[in-house]
């Protein structure tokens, strides 16, 4: 929301250590800039800079679990194209996005997705 008005940072609070995994994740396909956690003694704040590229990003609840040869339904389901965006797994392996989920051979429980 906070990208279609023009703002450069937003303010996500409570932080938690999904939320940054999850930032991670964009951040390393490019739809965010840096990020930076602030510890304020309680829930804490993360502060992310944003890059422009962010169309939608949501998160599915409940997290439904997806096997590995799941992980193309869920992405015609999800996402605008094949080609894409990303969706976010939560596996045995940590959490990773669907492509990469797809190179390790593992399934698990959708997260969220952007794109």
């Amino acid at each position: 929301n906070a990208e279609k008005r023009g703002k450069r940072q937003v303010i996500i609070r409570p932080a938690s250590k999904v939320i940054v995994k999850f930032l991670e994740t964009m951040m390393k396909h490019g739809y965010i800039g840096e990020f930076e956690i602030i510890d304020d003694r309680r829930a804490g704040k993360i502060v992310v800079e944003l890059t422009g590229r962010v169309n939608k990003c949501g998160v599915i609840s409940p997290r439904f679990d997806i096997a590995l040869n799941e992980i193309e339904k869920w992405v015609g389901t999800l996402l605008p194209s094949r080609l894409f965006g990303y969706i976010v797994l939560t596996t045995s392996l940590g959490i990773m996005d669907h492509e990469e989920a797809r190179k390790r051979k593992t399934g698990g429980k959708v997260l969220g997705y952007f794109y």
